[in-house]
């Protein structure tokens, strides 16, 4: 056999073993998601990766097959003849005629074992790892034609590797499901990508979060809900809906502990333009009370078949709380929207210098979520910033107070009476890097 013949065969024995590995490791790294999405579209060979993917038992066994005859061929066609031919030429070599065989032996295996390595391994596999769905939409058929004509020796190796790994308790494969920190890891890789936006990624992660959340977490705290006493003459009544911007509030005996139901801006607007006298008891509903610790995806579930779209919120020994609305809902994915003219929406606003300019109403999975930090102290005893704060203080705080949660500063910079406004949050001394 001519040198030159010996050394093509090999190049394609290396080759083949190349596409093999290449083949095998795009198939198993491939997202059965993005692999459902091409063959809907109708991407040739999508659908046979996505049967392979679902039953890598159909092909591995091909692949390894495959891959073992290669290696044994390559090494057969390189230590049989181009090292005997390499080893008569390094004969004529007087310094190397008492070893020229071993020598070339040597050369021979090195150069095919790099070849191996780098063509048909290293350089197919980073290949896959960079592009898995393409590569094995590509493949596949190719893989499960194999499979179709290796079926005897496949099935003998998968009855002796089913043997073995019934020894081991393993017979079956574990059903794997993938979990919510993946999804988050995803998301984060998607935006870091510039596949999907950064505010997107803020509103994934907050529904994710939902099902984690209480009521008391998105609703309006009593010390904001708008309401009117049903004690009042109808002048001071009528005057203090101008005044307020919600459209629903809530009627109370006195004060907020005797709270009797809610009325709505334009029932009253109707009495009014009915040439009626305003009456409260007349336009009065009684939304549904929900306990505080209520889930926010069981609360949405009752608000919508609520008509009013709001309810209030009590706490185990049914005092009033606040009211939660669908509105409150979609602020906890969206952000915190401003209600109506004269209210503002917590805000948290990136500096120049890095720091962060922080409502102190911010939800507190906002803050964690904002700041990178791995947990929350005394996590779930509170819903806000403010009342992280509270924690780590143990006290009410004053202005330019600060305390130290996980390498970040946080400092108040205005109080609202005893409610903490506003907070700068800045790394900690110990945490910025000497430059």
């Amino acid at each position: 056999m001519d040198v030159a013949l010996e050394i093509l065969i090999i190049a394609l024995l290396i080759a083949v073993n190349g596409l093999l590995a290449m083949s095998e490791l795009a198939v198993v790294s491939s997202r059965k998601a993005r692999l459902r999405a091409m063959a809907r579209k109708g991407v040739r060979g999508a659908a046979a990766a996505l049967a392979l993917a679902e039953d890598p038992q159909r092909f591995l066994p091909t692949v390894q097959v495959g891959i073992t005859l290669v290696g044994v061929l390559a090494g057969a066609v390189g230590g049989a003849t181009l090292a005997f031919r390499l080893g008569a030429l390094l004969d004529d070599l007087v310094f190397l005629a008492p070893h020229g065989a071993t020598v070339a032996f040597a050369l021979v295996v090195a150069t095919i074992t790099l070849a191996s390595i780098v063509l048909g391994e290293i350089v197919p596999k980073t290949l896959a790892l960079r592009r898995p769905e393409p590569l094995a939409a590509a493949t596949a058929p190719l893989l499960a034609a194999l499979a179709r004509l290796a079926g005897p020796a496949v099935w003998l190796l998968q009855s002796l590797s089913g043997a073995v790994l019934r020894l081991f308790g393993t017979a079956k494969p574990a059903e794997t499901a993938i979990t919510e920190e993946e999804v988050k890891a995803l998301v984060q890789e998607s935006a870091a990508a510039g596949v999907i936006e950064q505010e997107e990624r803020h509103m994934i992660e907050r529904v994710l979060r939902l099902a984690d959340r209480s009521v008391r977490a998105v609703m309006t705290p009593r010390t904001e809900v708008a309401w009117l006493d049903r004690s009042d003459p109808p002048g001071e009544i009528a005057a203090r809906i101008r005044a307020l911007p919600p459209t629903r509030l809530v009627v109370c005996e006195g004060t907020l502990d005797n709270v009797i139901g809610v009325v709505r801006a334009k029932d009253l607007l109707d009495q009014l333009l009915a040439g009626e006298a305003l009456n409260l008891d007349a336009a009065l509903r009684r939304p549904p009370a929900l306990p505080d610790t209520m889930s926010v995806l069981a609360a949405l579930e009752i608000l919508r078949n609520e008509p009013l779209g709001l309810a209030l919120v009590v706490d185990e020994y049914g005092s009033f709380e606040g009211v939660v609305t669908a509105a409150d809902m979609l602020a906890a994915i969206v952000g915190e929207l401003a209600a109506g003219a004269g209210e503002e929406a917590p805000t948290c606003t990136r500096r120049a210098d890095g720091s962060w300019l922080m409502d102190g109403m911010l939800p507190a999975d906002e803050v964690r979520s904002r700041l990178g930090l791995a947990s929350l102290p005394d996590e779930g005893e509170y819903n806000t910033l403010g009342g992280m704060i509270l924690t780590l203080a143990g006290r009410i705080p004053a202005e330019g107070d600060q305390v130290i949660w996980q390498d970040h500063v946080f400092e108040i910079v205005d109080m609202d009476g005893r409610r903490i406004d506003k907070v700068i949050v800045r790394p900690a001394p110990s945490a910025v890097p000497d430059v």
